[in-house]
């Protein structure tokens, strides 16, 4: 590769939409030429026109280690300098292996410190020395340390320390369950088999919102962070953010997030959770280390954290403060499932259903559409396409 050659990234996952953020973040610049990876030939991502080039590799949550070989090989044969995982597995098996990726750029810590951070025992535990709020706790190495005939006390919450792990050669992904009774907590304990065999903590169930700090941070220093609120939900109770909106970031979530990650040195992205009880309390939840679903808000807010960790990791001192609030993003596929599910859903009134409905179809004009952008249409058909192709498949 001469000199005059653009710089290769590989952006994994792109199935995701934060996948197709950082396409089109990274792929705007002449000097960076973009390609894109997941299990299938044609994804989100890959539809856009800042995708030079797509490859498939094999399923890293089932093929683990083939993944791994895939990835690597092709990273050495395309002469790949910068690689950009976007969910939880791929991030780790890329930091578990790194040495098989050679020169190539890894934007994250070493896979010790992504563990202390993903393990939410060992996270909790770090909180608390750093006089961070953390909810009640009682941990537990696995389901035979604990005796859960003998809670009472509810609601209580049910986290494993872990959101996904590796057993018998597979990825488990966990789940995180709010208990309400004696009967529903028999359910949880047969139904999680996982509980067997990893670790887990017992915790109060403190009402009240969540809040997060989105971050980027270079040996344990933060070059930039954001913060945004959830409008509406999918499902509606609370899951995946369908319409959010930037807001000004808390001095004290950003110090609480400052206070960790400075601790442990941490490289890369970050996105702390707290949940803020009805007096004001903000209570450490978790930190994920990698890109978050409505990447594009905090982009379109001016906080551009695909190409910032670009910069960050291949020798640019660039930084961001100050982004723009108020700003909306819409993902309007997302948004009319969550119309669906309340609609149909009979806690709420008809009068509830017809305000849902009136403020869905309400334009706003300080909104914009995630997935579906003039100068690069192709990912809106795409996702269209396959949103139709499941109605029918179901």
């Amino acid at each position: 590769m001469n000199n005059n050659s653009p710089t290769k990234i590989l952006i994994l996952d792109a199935c995701q939409r934060s996948a197709l953020a950082a396409t089109r973040s990274l792929g705007a610049f002449a000097h960076l030429y973009v390609v894109t990876s997941d299990t299938v030939e044609h994804t989100l991502a890959g539809s856009s026109r800042f995708s030079e080039q797509h490859f498939t590799y094999p399923d890293p949550v089932k093929k683990p280690d083939d993944f791994v070989r895939s990835v690597a090989r092709f990273c050495c044969s395309e002469g790949i300098s910068f690689i950009q995982p976007m969910t939880e597995i791929t991030s780790q098996l890329i930091a578990i292996n790194h040495k098989q990726f050679g020169s190539t750029i890894i934007p994250f810590s070493g896979i010790e410190i992504i563990r202390s951070i993903a393990n939410k025992t060992s996270l909790m535990l770090l909180a608390n020395s750093l006089s961070i709020p953390i909810p009640s706790t009682q941990y537990y190495a696995s389901l035979k340390e604990w005796d859960y005939n003998k809670e009472t006390d509810f609601p209580i919450v049910v986290k494993p320390s872990l959101s996904r792990f590796e057993h018998n050669g597979e990825w488990i992904t966990t789940t995180v369950r709010i208990v309400k009774s004696a009967q529903e907590l028999s359910s949880i304990i047969s139904k999680d088999n996982y509980l067997k065999y990893t670790s887990f903590m017992v915790q109060e169930y403190i009402p009240g919102h969540g809040a997060g700090i989105f971050a980027l941070y270079r040996n344990g220093r933060r070059k930039a962070h954001f913060a945004h609120r959830r409008i509406r939900e999918k499902p509606p109770s609370g899951g995946v953010s369908v319409l959010s909106e930037s807001v000004a970031a808390s001095p004290t979530l950003i110090s609480y997030a400052d206070a960790m990650l400075e601790k442990v040195r941490w490289s890369g992205v970050a996105m702390v959770e707290f949940r803020i009880s009805d007096e004001g309390t903000p209570y450490l939840m978790e930190i994920n280390t990698r890109f978050w679903g409505s990447l594009q808000l905090a982009i379109d807010s001016g906080v551009d954290f695909p190409l910032l960790t670009y910069q960050a990791f291949t020798g640019s001192t660039n930084t961001s403060g100050e982004y723009r609030v108020g700003l909306k993003l819409r993902w309007l596929l997302g948004d009319f499932d969550s119309l669906y599910l309340y609609l149909r859903d009979a806690r709420y009134t008809k009068m509830q259903k017809f305000q849902r409905l009136a403020v869905f179809f309400t334009p706003s004009f300080n909104c914009k559409n995630e997935i579906f952008r003039l100068r690069d249409i192709q990912p809106a058909w795409h996702e269209l396409g396959n949103y139709i192709k499941n109605i029918f498949v179901k």
